[in-house]
């Protein structure tokens, strides 16, 4: 296409009639890879005469087409574009990325980021020429605003990875010193010169972040530096061209300078300047910058915030880093110093004021109260606070420096609130008692544990806080909320006033001001936790739900989900009444946070993708606290469906564990798996092929319940063939050499899920699954992951021992197999400890394959195998035998409620592993209730494995929320049980093997019978009880 029609096409791709805008994007989709195609629209994107709606066009079509395509995601694809098209765009897009406007240089800069990622060195050894000579040119925006990219290219690179950086320093720091020095001294400089200054500040940045290139060593090279860094700190902002918007403000030229400025000096002083932080190698330059520099900037620091007090302009953003810095110098004794001659005014005449309730809040508060509680609860405003700075100073402060510090700061908050209280309403500070209140809540830990305070935290809830909830300023009333909440779990002399304050802010939650009842949702969370007589809660249960659906359809805020997740967690089968409508709500209201989510298409409120996510861990609570009542699994299944369908797609790639948790309660506790739920399955092998591989733990279980507990279906169903789609699964995983070991662990348990369940019914697929983990086999490198296929010919030999024994010796490898097994039964590590099969349920397995062995006649097992087979099950049996009365020591030796790791968030970062858990897999017979809160935890459980190479523990902790048909046979009474039978079947064979053990293998063999004995007797008084309390229960 020439230049003259992709010009027409572009400006038909703007057109406001749909089949011409279609018509036009077919015919770019079309030519798009045809030679030229690149250049071309470069060529349209930078000519100054064209229309600028059809080169913004251009340039956004360029953005897109080079980010898909300039750089292959696979190494042995072939590029889609030429190299002499990718040349020209290389020569030319530097040319003119300065002289385009700026709509458009946002877009080439985009583009020039995805090809100096790609190409930078190898491809392009000339773009760092390119930018020297530039800079010593007329070009000196275009050369910096290209160095920018470059350097933020190893901006969080270290190592061998971070090694151009030093050669980028090496040639154009000295120019980017030289032109810093001139633009410093220009007198009234234009606002052009501070986008120079902030891109050289942002390139230094970069350079710096993670290591000090070896060239700013040199002491009078950083001086030089820090001279011209130091200067722009003290400078102050020409008063003339600030923009009245405050949003404007802060982005304006000369403050973006000064917050660049400040941001270096305090990474270099917090990552580079702190000695205790520093290998003994950069030591000294630490030294440097804490004698030379650290007081001086801490001096500058205190200058600006002068500013504020005195009523002036600093964007929130530099006010933030600034108490940043100031929080570091608390604990450095000559910092300390420095700060205590400043301390008192900065205390109470910056800081404080800084905490208390402002103009822009209380505009804020009536113009928009919603984006008030968003930005009050948004972890990233948090980052830009003021107050929340002046909050974490407070608390370093009085950490750090309490003893001479805590007291004046507790008289100068109980002046204020005396000066409050005896104040007429017209004239009491409200701002200041809200600011009070701050700092209360604030310093709550170190209050609670420093005498004298925690002794009078109860009066002084009473006396200044809790009368805050009748105050007729909404934003102290919820204040009041948010620190009697900080202190519910305080221990109240005097249970009327913890039960006043429960109910004041279960009140809280009616208010007519939205921010009171958020803060009230909030509070109410900790009264939940800390309330010991739920009698407190019970009566006002359902119309403490009814608050808590108002307030989601009006707000999404996951405070108020993690809130009801806390009080169905408290009331477990209490909430079995309310179920259903929770679970209604909870869907609605994730449907109605997802759709804020996708509309949010920049990603600048997380609050709504977070608050989703809140209501699909509410609902996994809920299916929890009632997964004894498996009928109310009937009746919310039809809720979760369209939620459960949707989101195993990639559309619910943010929330899909927590879907899967959903499932796995839904396919574990429901009274049988509907053939809805089965809808379900090829959503997550789709998934699991495409890209969730991630997520194999975790689809792990549900496709185990799907078989262990619809194993009928499983094995009939042929459209779909859900036999065939796990074998194409697992086959092709298992076969995937991109994919590492640990990626691929579930596969060999779903293959042992499938045998033990499917006993006697699935002959057929024991060849092609041997096969895939033989071959596997071949290529693992990881222990855990080879443990898991052996095991999976262990459970083979189990389900038919002459078949899959057959079958290892048609495949040719039947010797190598049991050499390896054996081989791996005898490794141990340093300390004594078996280095494989360390789990409880490995040796299980393990045991029965083996025992399994000794059923077969002498013509499959000859004499030499069978010892070597009895010998290797003897010694693992008695390890197995250790490590469970190991187990039950420590159960014993562990708190009466082994259940207390299920009710609380499963929010905690990486795998659980199953000594946290309670009950060990063999304890399977032990009380149903025990058992099914065990399994609750099931899907819990599951989270994917972040590991090195290594094994970690978790992989050799028991999956023992995993039920499994082997749970209810004993591995000592099958051996015996086996033993015997080769006695009856073949008595001269049995005497051939007993008579050439070993002594020590006798009396091994002997014990292993007593143990057996043992069990059986231990099983049988199992199942009387049993029995006798069915009966119990029946009458």
């Amino acid at each position: 296409m020439d230049l003259p029609s992709l010009a027409v096409v572009l400006r038909a791709a703007l057109s406001p009639n749909p089949e011409e805008r279609k018509a036009a994007e077919e015919s770019l989709n079309q030519f798009q890879y045809a030679p030229q195609h690149l250049v071309r629209l470069l060529q349209i994107i930078v000519d100054g005469n064209g229309d600028m709606a059809v080169r913004q066009a251009a340039s956004i079509h360029f953005k897109n087409f080079i980010a898909k395509n300039w750089a292959p995601h696979d190494r042995d694809e072939q590029s889609k574009i030429s190299e002499s098209d990718k040349g020209m765009v290389r020569q030319n897009i530097l040319v003119f990325v300065a002289q385009v406007p700026p709509l458009i240089r946002v877009q080439l800069g985009e583009c020039l980021k995805t090809i100096i990622h790609a190409d930078y060195p190898e491809q392009w050894p000339g773009l760092l020429h390119w930018v020297k000579h530039n800079l010593q040119d007329q070009q000196v925006y275009g050369a910096l605003f290209v160095l920018r990219i470059l350097a933020r290219k190893y901006e969080f690179k270290s190592d061998e990875e971070r090694t151009p950086v030093l050669l980028i320093v090496e040639e154009t720091f000295p120019h980017l010193l030289n032109i810093f020095n001139k633009l410093v001294q220009i007198n009234n400089p234009p606002l052009d010169v501070a986008e120079l200054i902030k891109l050289i500040c942002k390139i230094f940045w970069s350079s710096i972040y993670l290591e000090i290139p070896k060239q700013l060593y040199d002491p009078n090279v950083f001086n030089a530096w820090m001279i011209l860094f130091v200067n722009m700190l003290e400078r102050h902002v020409p008063l003339e061209g600030q923009p009245a918007d405050p949003e404007q403000r802060k982005s304006w030229g000369w403050w973006k300078v000064k917050k660049w400025t400040v941001h270096i000096l305090n990474r270099l002083y917090t990552r580079f300047g702190d000695m205790r932080l520093q290998n003994p190698d950069n030591k000294a330059f630490a030294q440097m910058f804490q004698k030379n520099y650290a007081g001086k900037i801490l001096e500058c620091h205190l200058n600006l915030l002068n500013v504020v007090r005195a009523g002036g302009y600093l964007p929130d953003r530099v006010i933030n880093l600034i108490l940043q810095y100031l929080i570091n110098s608390i604990s450095k004794s000559s910092m300390y110093q420095l700060l205590q001659t400043r301390l008192d005014v900065l205390l109470f005449e910056i800081i404080f004021p800084l905490m208390c309730f402002n103009d822009n809040d209380q505009r804020l508060w009536d113009e928009d109260p919603h984006e008030y509680v968003r930005k009050g609860y948004d972890i990233i405003e948090d980052l830009y606070s003021p107050r929340t700075a002046a909050m974490d100073f407070v608390s370093e402060l009085v950490r750090k420096r309490g003893k001479e510090n805590l007291p004046k700061f507790i008289q100068f908050i109980v002046e204020i609130l005396k000066r409050y209280d005896e104040s007429p309403a017209e004239r009491k500070p409200y701002r200041q008692k809200d600011g009070a209140l701050l700092a209360i809540g604030t310093l709550c830990d170190k209050l609670k544990q420093t005498a004298p305070y925690k002794s009078e935290l109860e009066r002084m809830l009473v006396q200044h806080v809790f009368p805050e909830f009748s105050s007729p300023v909404g934003h102290l009333r919820a204040k009041a909320a948010w620190v009697a909440g900080q202190y519910a779990h305080i221990n109240f002399s005097d249970q009327n006033n913890f039960r006043n304050a429960l109910h004041s802010v279960v009140a809280g939650l009616r208010d007519p001001e939205l921010p009171v009842r958020i803060d009230s949702v909030f509070a109410l969370r900790s009264f939940v936790e800390a309330c010991k007589d739920l009698g407190e809660i019970r009566p006002i249960l359902p119309q403490l739900l009814d608050e808590f659906f108002k307030l989601m359809n009006e707000v999404e805020n996951e405070d108020l989900v993690f809130t009801l997740e806390t009080v169905v967690d408290k009331f477990g089968e209490e909430i079995a009444p309310y179920a259903l409508g929770l679970c209604q709500n909870l869907a609605a209201a994730f449907w109605k946070c997802m759709s804020t989510a996708e509309a949010d298409e920049e990603g600048d409120d997380p609050g709504g993708a977070l608050a989703a996510v809140g209501c699909l861990r509410a609902i996994s609570t809920i299916l929890e606290s009632v997964s004894r009542l498996p009928h109310l699994f009937v009746h919310i299944e039809p809720i979760l469906l369209p939620i459960m369908r949707r989101m195993l797609t990639t559309d619910g790639q943010e929330v899909f564990e927590e879907v899967l948790e959903i499932v796995s309660y839904m396919t574990f506790f429901s009274p049988a798996i509907s053939l809805d739920m089965w809808s379900l399955w090829p959503l997550m092998m789709e998934a699991l092929s495409d890209w969730a591989i991630d997520f194999f733990p975790n689809i792990l279980v549900p496709l185990d319940n799907f078989i262990s507990r619809g194993t009928a279906h499983f094995l009939t169903c042929k459209d779909p063939d859900y036999q065939q789609s796990l074998w194409n699964m697992s086959s092709s995983i298992m076969a995937d050499k991109n994919l590492e070991d640990g990626d691929i662990e579930p596969a060999p348990k779903l293959i042992e899920v499938v045998f033990q369940n499917c006993n006697g019914q699935v002959d057929h697929w024991i060849e092609p699954y041997l096969r895939i983990c033989i071959e596997r086999l071949h290529r693992t490198e990881k222990p855990y992951l080879k443990c898991l296929l052996i095991q999976v010919i262990a459970n083979a030999l189990y389900y038919n021992p002459t078949l899959a024994l057959g079958m290892l010796h048609k495949l040719g490898v039947a010797t190598e197999i049991f050499g390896l097994w054996f081989q791996m039964l005898q490794q141990v590590k340093k300390s004594g400890v078996r280095a494989n099969f360390r789990r409880e349920h490995d040796k299980k397995v393990c045991c029965l394959g083996l025992t399994s062995l000794l059923t077969l006649p002498a013509d499959q097992l000859p004499a030499e195998a069978l010892g070597r087979v009895f010998r290797a099950t003897l010694d693992l049996l008695v390890a197995y035998k250790d490590q469970l009365a190991e187990a039950v020591k420590e159960d014993e030796a562990e708190d009466d409620d082994d259940m207390d790791g299920f009710q609380t968030d499963d929010d905690d970062d990486g795998d659980v592993s199953d000594k946290e858990m309670g009950v060990d897999e063999e304890d399977g017979d032990e009380a149903d209730s025990i058992k099914l809160q065990k399994l609750a935890a099931q899907a819990k459980a599951f989270r994917p494995n972040d590991e090195d190479d290594g094994d970690s523990d978790d992989d050799y902790s028991d999956d023992e929320e995993m039920q499994s048909p082997i749970d209810d046979v004993d591995a000592f009474v099958f051996f015996v049980d086996t033993i015997k039978g080769l006695q009856a079947s073949d008595p001269l064979r049995f005497q051939n093997l007993t008579q050439t053990l070993e002594f020590q293998y006798q009396a091994l063999a002997n014990g292993v019978a007593q143990h057996a004995e043992k069990r059986r007797a231990e099983i049988e008084k199992e199942k009387m009880e049993k029995a006798s309390s069915a009966a119990g229960a029946a009458s």
